[in-house]
């Protein structure tokens, strides 16, 4: 599952480093013969120069297994630190292709906590466990094959500890796997009401509901806490289960090394056992160590496994909605609207949330959409920049099924205002020129802009003017000033066709009206629909769609839904007195 990010330079880093590896191994297994010789010389009555040539040699393994061990460490680090980097680049990427019906699938503090806390998991296993992945078993292989010759006692003595070990291991970490993965869940969690609670401190306040926030995020950090030490606890016995292991071991080699030893008449034979028991221990320590240094990779795997799979997750989900192949629409059709029988559920929804919508409409022509609450008023302006695409029928764009167009090519001719507005930390002027276009336009178009959308008063009364400082999520603006900000972002990308979903609402009416007329006459002949629930913001309108319960039950102007439609006529009662509509 790693290995698939890696790019080439990092396999060509990761040949390198295994280079290195069976290098330091080599140099450390040496270590011991070197041992058994000095051990040799000094009870055979040998001298201080025999001790020091061997000693010489011994200390230039020592060394060169430090030094090639520091570079292998640098190399596995650089792939580590690349590897996160990819990660999240490509998390990031395959994000921005997402459209409405992946984000429903994944919230955003999971995508927080998989692109941040996730991918540190994963760059920390990479890191340090992968080189002890990679050196171990050649250090046990390699050791093996050098012990595998000498007393068959002491061989079996060094499996069994390794079978012990094993099984040791092996219990520890399936009580450990299932509880790693549910404390990156647990996360998600902790992430998604931290996130509440500061995205809502306002609302936190005014019902003063500090309390019932902070029960809460307590509730979900004792879950987390709370697991994390059940696996915690768990994983505290690998280390003296280990270690009692290794002492076990040790003890087995010397007692069968002395019974040996003892059964042995001649001296010189006696020597040779003890140097033989020495350069043993040595190796079966190398063994052990290597599984040790296992084990402890072990301990983060289950949790690295977790990580990668929910990134992989992310990376590898295909956006629901794809590019078509058309990049231009054809002449004479600028601008043109047409929904043919349009008929929508979300995803894993029993009941359609429209239902039989056909409608038309022409270059240049102010179509407004109303209805009541949960009417599908948002839903079906959402067919249009294909957020959703369409359960049944058909949407055309200048004359081409929206499904046709390549996505860019399709954003590139809607201006959208959405319900929700979204704000960018930067400047008014950034939030304003934003987009792929913005460097198709001038100071003097974004100035333009914001005075269509009756902004320049405020803007320029704010410090620095237009390059006045936005906060993240536009916190320092009033929810008038963004709406206007909005707008002039799509006014300034000079599209074919707006899209106003409820974009009205937190101006007055005021300022309402002189906006839609100075729209209108800077605009014309460009499509526009907007979504409103304000019978006067859309009573101008050429065309009025009335919506209910996601179907069309009535279409036409102002005076004449008043008199065919009832739905529409209880609407404006609700908002203007009977005088008042007649006047």
């Amino acid at each position: 599952m790693i290995f698939r990010f890696f790019r080439k330079i990092d396999w060509i880093i990761f040949a390198g480093m295994v280079l290195l590896i069976f290098i330091q191994v080599f140099l450390e297994l040496e270590i011991p013969g070197y041992m058994s010789e000095i051990t040799r010389i000094m009870t055979t009555g040998g001298t201080g120069q025999e001790v020091w040539d061997q000693g010489i040699w011994m200390l230039a393994c020592a060394f060169g297994s430090l030094l090639v061990s520091l570079f292998a460490v640098a190399a596995m680090s650089y792939i580590g630190t690349n590897l996160g980097k990819t990660l999240r680049e490509r998390q990031f990427a395959n994000v921005q292709r997402f459209s409405d019906v992946e984000m429903d699938k994944f919230p955003i503090p999971s995508l927080i906590t998989r692109s941040t806390n996730d991918v540190t998991q994963v760059q920390f296993f990479v890191t340090m466990g992968l080189l002890i992945i990679i050196r171990a078993p050649i250090m046990a292989v390699w050791a093996i094959m050098k012990i595998s010759t000498q007393n068959q006692e002491w061989t079996l003595a060094t499996a069994v500890t390794l079978l012990l070990m094993s099984l040791s291991a092996v219990v520890i970490l399936w009580f450990a796997y299932p509880r790693f993965k549910k404390i990156q869940w647990l996360n998600d969690d902790v992430n998604r009401i931290t996130r509440e609670s500061i995205m809502g401190i306002r609302v936190v306040h005014a019902y003063n509901a500090e309390s019932y926030q902070a029960d809460k995020f307590v509730e979900a950090n004792k879950k987390l806490t709370g697991t994390y030490l059940s696996v915690t606890r768990a994983m505290s016995f690998v280390s003296p289960l280990l270690t009692g292991f290794l002492s076990m071991l040790s003890l087995a080699i010397y007692w069968i090394g002395a019974v040996l030893i003892n059964s042995t008449p001649d001296p010189m034979e006696r020597i040779d056992d003890f140097s033989a028991m020495v350069v043993f221990s040595s190796y079966a320590m190398q063994v052990i160590a290597a599984f040790m240094m296992v084990v402890a990779v072990l301990v983060v795997l289950p949790r690295a496994l977790v990580a990668i799979r929910r990134v992989e997750a992310v990376i590898d989900v295909e956006p629901s909605i794809k590019d078509g192949p058309v990049t231009e629409s054809p002449e004479g059709f600028e601008g043109e609207i047409s929904f043919r029988n349009v008929s929508f559920k979300y995803p894993g929804g029993s009941q359609n949330v429209l239902t039989d919508i056909s409608f038309d409409v022409s270059k240049g022509e102010t179509v407004a959409i109303i209805g009541s609450t949960g009417s599908g008023k948002t839903t079906l302006v959402k067919m249009l920049p294909r957020f959703y695409d369409v359960t049944e029928g058909q949407v055309l764009v200048d004359g081409v099924d929206v499904r046709e167009y390549r996505l860019d090519c399709l954003n590139s001719k809607i201006g959208y205002v959405p319900q929700k507005i979204s704000m960018f930390t930067g400047t008014i002027e950034s939030n304003v020129n934003y987009g792929d276009t913005k460097e198709d336009r001038t100071q003097e178009d974004v100035r333009k802009a914001i005075a269509i959308a009756q902004g320049t008063e405020f803007v320029e009364g704010m410090e620095g003017q237009y390059q006045a400082t936005v906060s993240e999520g536009g916190t320092n603006l009033s929810g008038g000033q963004k709406q206007r900000i909005s707008i002039a972002r799509a006014v300034c990308k000079r599209p074919e066709i707006y899209v106003f979903d409820d974009s009205f609402s937190a101006l007055d009416y005021r300022t309402d009206s002189k906006l839609r007329s100075e729209l209108k006459a800077e605009t014309a002949g460009v499509t526009t629909i907007i979504v409103a629930q304000r019978i006067g913001t859309i009573m101008n309108a050429d065309k009025i769609i009335v919506l209910d319960e996601g179907r069309i039950v009535g279409i036409g102007k102002h005076e004449e839904l008043l008199k065919s439609c009832d739905v529409y006529h209880e609407i404006a009662l609700s908002q203007f007195s009977e005088k008042e509509l007649m006047a």
